[in-house]
């Protein structure tokens, strides 16, 4: 006879679900932060608090995570859209470097885009108990931003969507001054229409740049034609197709700036289907100098962006942050571009 009421094997070998500190946090009626305090022995938390919580941690056997000493991180998460753009391997590697050298580990999260990606990462965060996140092109809703905000850890973005809340500090480049001196070049090789296939709008960068070329034509006294100014989202199909769209114009540019490298490359494609030859018939400049700028038939004129130091300095920044959250002083910092003359920008051809 079979006790029904009685634990099987597999039930009886399945080990106790680990509490998370959120749960801790409800239960004690308080913040995860004030959990995550008091985990890691931080003072400025009431002594009635510390004894509610610390005993509700030993109710649930909470597992606290290895001591560390002062001013160590052991684990940080790094969060980003895709891994398998030039971009995003820069990136990577920037923050590992860093955090290899500190002796601290690190995650990677790839959200894609996809809010179901991105609350996945946001309950996996809280159970694991990062020491500090760092956002590489990664929008947050509101709620979610403040989520990460309340686990009481450092919060860095890198080259962020929209505009910078000023709150949370943020890495980035000199991309205005990059649109310009990508367009002062074109200008001095002797071009005087020169088309854009830029970024999306909703990210600072993009507009930065298709500012700063269009700061770069008013200078020389060349207005600004909404027609040479095409839509793109920094991806090779983009700059394939916007390309295409400019030299179909009635008048096509003798030069295009393309506001990422990707989307240069895609550019190359249209020139070629065309039946022209970049840096002879038209001029193209890109944007990033990832490694395959150089490896471009022709190499590639571009303005680096120092993708891996941005993010490497995100990654010390967060280092530095661990018992002290950054709250006041500068919170946003730009490193700087400069443009690389190779192959694929010469004089407009004598028409």
């Amino acid at each position: 006879m079979v006790d029904s009421d009685r634990p099987t094997a597999t039930e009886q070998a399945e080990p106790p679900a680990r509490v998370t500190i959120a749960e801790i946090a409800r239960e004690a009626g308080v913040s995860v932060a004030t959990v995550s305090k008091v985990l890691n022995g931080h003072s400025h938390v009431a002594e009635a608090t510390r004894e509610k919580i610390e005993a509700l941690l030993e109710g649930h056997n909470y597992v606290r995570r290895r001591s560390r000493p002062t001013h160590t991180v052991g684990l940080i998460d790094l969060v980003i859209n895709e891994l398998d753009s030039p971009w995003s391997v820069e990136v990577v590697r920037g923050v590992e470097e860093t955090t290899a050298q500190h002796g601290s580990g690190l995650v990677v999260t790839a959200v894609h885009g996809r809010p179901a990606d991105t609350l996945r990462w946001l309950d996996n965060l809280t159970r694991r108990g990062s020491d500090g996140v760092i956002l590489a092109v990664t929008a947050l809703a509101k709620g979610q931003r403040r989520k990460v905000q309340d686990l009481g850890v450092p919060l860095v973005v890198v080259d962020p969507v929209g505009n910078p809340d000023p709150a949370i500090p943020s890495v980035g480049a000199t991309n205005w001054h990059g649109g310009l001196a990508a367009t002062q070049h074109l200008l001095e090789l002797g071009h005087r229409r020169i088309g854009i296939v830029t970024g999306p709008d909703d990210v600072l960068s993009a507009r930065a740049r298709l500012d700063g070329y269009r700061a770069a034509l008013e200078s020389a006294g060349i207005g600004v034609d909404p027609r040479l100014e095409v839509r793109g989202d920094f991806h090779h199909e983009t700059g394939f197709t916007g390309a295409r769209q400019l030299l179909a114009l009635p008048e096509p540019p003798t030069a295009i700036f393309a506001s990422s490298d990707l989307q240069a490359l895609g550019a190359y494609d249209a020139v070629r289907r065309a039946g022209l030859q970049v840096g002879r018939d038209i001029s193209i400049v890109g944007f990033d100098d990832l490694p395959v700028a150089a490896w471009a038939s022709p190499p590639l004129t571009t303005v680096r962006q120092p993708l891996s130091d941005m993010a490497a300095m995100a990654a010390r920044i967060v280092l530095q942050g661990v018992d002290n959250v950054l709250t006041g002083g500068m919170h946003r910092l730009e490193l700087a571009t400069a443009l690389v003359e190779r192959e694929s920008t010469g004089r407009p051809p004598t028409r």
